[in-house]
């Protein structure tokens, strides 16, 4: 069994409700009662509609948020024990959904290479990292561009980058590709996957978008803060109207490959990708 890079026990996490002038008038509970392990080096996605709680519970998988109630380990360190936050934060990165709100320099390789200067990483190995890291996102030739000069996805790609060459074990992005267009979501969705591929890290994914979790060795389904569904993409996408009564889409492949099996066709549930549909309707022949 490989080792859990993240573990909730009944996690639970509450914030307070206020009025308009301020003041607590209860509590609001965005996550409750949630347990969750992930292996390290695995490729784990969590999806969910608006306020479903996914968000919540990515900050807390680099002790941005703390539990109200239950506990989260990274790493086996408990993000409860304020003695840990440093390395917790260096053990799991955060990409957010602006890029912009991300990148501070105004040259690219020396955004990427601030988070290493600031952990006090020698200069000869940060240069190298920020190589290596640019490489990985296949941004190295825009490495002396200004940010202001990339795209939306070129910039995501960047942000990554800066967080990889901090040399995480786990790297949480909390809906990388929400601002970009398709183009742009493809671009970041294929460095991640490279990412995992060349440096091995825990990759977990929180997203709304359906195809960009069909190669997740694991899916979470949030509504509500509780953990509502669990399985491979194919267990999870041979669901199809479970999914849509949580206010989940469908990929589109999947959505016309269930309607031909519901009028007939021996198709197997779950099909995700356009190929696999094609094949599976030669065979029929």
């Amino acid at each position: 069994m490989p080792a859990e890079m993240i573990h909730a026990e009944k996690l639970v996490y509450e914030y307070d409700k206020r009025d308009e002038e301020g003041n607590i008038i209860g509590a609001e509970r965005a996550i409750d009662g949630v347990d969750i392990d992930i292996p390290q080096g695995s490729f784990v996605a969590v999806l969910g509609h608006n306020g479903s709680g996914k968000s919540t519970l990515a900050k807390h998988m680099n002790a941005i948020l703390t539990p109200t109630g239950g506990a989260v380990w990274v790493d086996g360190k408990d993000t409860r024990d304020a003695a840990l936050l440093w390395d917790i934060r260096q053990t799991a990165g955060m990409v957010f959904q602006n890029p912009d709100n991300q990148i501070i320099g105004t040259v690219v390789e020396e955004d990427v290479g601030f988070g290493p200067e600031n952990l006090g990483v020698p200069t000869e190995e940060i240069w190298q990292r920020v190589e290596e890291s640019l490489k990985a996102v296949g941004m190295l030739e825009r490495r002396k561009d200004s940010p202001n000069k990339l795209s939306g996805g070129q910039k995501q790609r960047v942000a990554i980058a800066g967080v990889l060459a901090m040399e995480p074990k786990c790297i949480v992005l909390d809906e990388p590709t929400a601002m970009l267009d398709p183009n742009g979501r493809r671009e970041v969705i294929r460095a991640v996957e490279k990412l995992r591929e060349k440096k091995h890290v825990t990759v977990i994914l929180i997203t709304h978008y359906m195809e960009e979790v069909i190669d997740a060795d694991q899916v979470f389904v949030m509504d509500g803060g509780h953990i509502v569904m669990h399985g491979t993409p194919r267990e999870i996408f041979s669901r199809v109207d479970e999914l849509k009564a949580y206010r989940m889409d469908v990929p589109q492949v999947t959505m016309l490959a269930e309607a031909l099996r519901k009028r007939g066709l021996a198709l197997e549930p779950g099909i995700l990708r356009r190929e696999e549909l094609v094949e599976a309707l030669c065979r029929l022949r």
